[in-house]
C-alpha cells in the first residue's frame, strides 16, 4: 500500500499561513454549528464537522477540491491512501468511489473541512485562455491528490468563505473567487491530471467521458466494447486509462456506484432491499445482498439500521466528503 502525505515545503509567510488557518476553522465552526454538514449559500461550497474518529466509510468523491480546516482525513482508493490535515488541500478530478474516514477530530478540537464542487466548464476556459500562463504537464496520476496550502490558495478560501456573511455578494463575487481558485490548482503539479481530463483529444479526457456515462447510466447493462466507442478509445486501451484514473477496471466502478446508490435508498428513502436492487440495475436479489456485505461489511437492512441509529446519515451524504 503506498502512502501520499506530501512533505511541508510552505516557506512563504508561515505566519500568515497560520493566521489563515485558523480564520477559516473559525468561520466553517461558526457557520457548521452543531451540525455535521451544512450546505451554504455558495454555489458547490458544503462545509463539514466531525467531533469523534470514524469508521471506514465507503462514498464518491465528486470533483471536487476539499480542505480539512482542523484535524485530518484518510482517504482510500485502489491500494493507495492519501492522508490530508489543514497544510493540504485534496482533488478529485472525476467522480470516484473511495474509503474516507476522519482519523484526527475530538470535542475540544473537532474535524471542520469543506468541500468546492469543480466546474469543468471554468477548467476548460481557462485552459483555453492564451494569457493563462498554466505549465503544460502531462497528467500520469489517478485522478485524486493531495496538494500544499499556499497563503494565497488559504485565502481564496477564506474570502469565499466571508461572502456568507455578505449574502448579496455572493452572486456577483463567488464565480470570481472560485476561477482564481482553480487557477492557482491548475498551475501547479496536483493540477496535472485536471488539467489533462480538461483537454479535449487527450487520453484522459477520453476516459473521463466513460467514466461520466457509467456515473450516469449506472443502472444500465454495462458493454465495454459500447462504452470504449463512446470514449473514443480501443477496449485495451480504455481499461488502462480508466484504471490509471480509478484504480479499477469500468465494471467494478460500475459495481461500486451501483452498490452507493442502493444504499442511498435503503437507509435515506427506507426502499426494500428488492427495490432498490431492481432500481440500481441488478437482476438478482441474493447477489445484491453478497456484493453490498462486501462492501459495506453488514447486509443492507443491517447496515441501514446502524447507519439511521448512529444518524450518520443525511441527505446526499454518501457522495460528500
Amino acid at each position: 500500500m503506498t502512502i501520499h502525505s506530501p512533505a511541508r515545503n510552505i516557506t512563504l509567510a508561515p505566519d500568515r499561513l497560520e493566521e489563515l488557518k485558523a480564520e477559516l476553522a473559525g468561520r466553517i465552526a461558526a457557520y457548521v454549528g452543531t451540525e455535521q454538514k451544512r450546505i451554504t449559500a455558495v454555489p458547490g461550497l458544503t462545509v463539514h464537522r466531525r467531533t469523534a474518529p470514524t469508521p471506514p466509510c465507503s462514498m464518491t468523491y465528486e470533483p471536487s477540491l476539499i480542505l480539512t480546516a482542523q484535524g485530518r482525513k484518510r482517504v482510500e482508493i485502489g491500494g493507495r491512501t492519501f492522508i490530508h490535515g489543514s497544510s493540504h488541500y485534496l482533488l478529485a478530478s472525476v467522480a470516484l468511489p473511495v474509503v474516507a474516514r476522519v482519523v484526527e477530530a475530538s470535542e475540544q478540537k473537532p474535524c471542520l473541512a469543506l468541500s468546492l464542487k469543480l466546474q469543468m466548464p471554468v477548467v476548460r476556459e481557462l485552459l483555453s485562455r492564451e494569457d493563462t500562463a498554466i505549465p503544460p504537464l502531462a497528467g500520469k496520476g489517478p485522478a485524486i491528490a493531495i496538494g500544499d496550502l499556499t497563503v494565497e490558495l488559504l485565502d481564496a478560501f477564506c474570502r469565499l468563505m466571508r461572502l456568507l456573511d455578505s449574502p448579496r455578494d455572493i452572486d456577483f463575487l463567488h464565480g470570481l473567487i472560485e476561477r482564481e481558485i482553480v487557477f492557482r490548482v491548475l498551475q501547479g503539479p496536483e493540477g496535472a491530471r485536471l488539467r489533462a481530463i480538461a483537454t479535449s483529444g487527450d487520453q484522459s479526457y477520453r476516459a473521463a467521458r466513460a467514466i461520466a456515462w457509467i456515473k450516469e447510466n449506472y443502472a444500465k447493462p454495462l458493454r465495454v466494447e459500447e462504452l470504449a466507442e463512446i470514449a473514443g478509445m480501443g477496449v485495451s486501451t480504455l481499461h488502462h486509462h480508466f484504471r490509471a484514473l480509478t484504480a479499477m477496471s469500468p465494471l467494478q466502478y460500475q459495481k461500486q456506484i451501483r452498490l452507493q446508490e442502493a444504499r442511498t435508498r435503503i437507509s435515506i428513502h427506507g426502499l426494500d432491499v428488492g427495490s432498490a436492487a431492481l432500481e440500481v440495475g441488478y437482476e438478482s436479489a441474493s447477489q445484491f445482498t453478497r456484493e453490498y456485505k462486501r462492501l459495506f461489511g453488514q447486509t443492507p437492512m443491517r447496515d441501514a439500521r446502524t447507519l439511521r441509529s448512529t444518524e450518520t446519515v443525511q441527505p446526499a451524504a454518501l457522495r460528500a466528503p
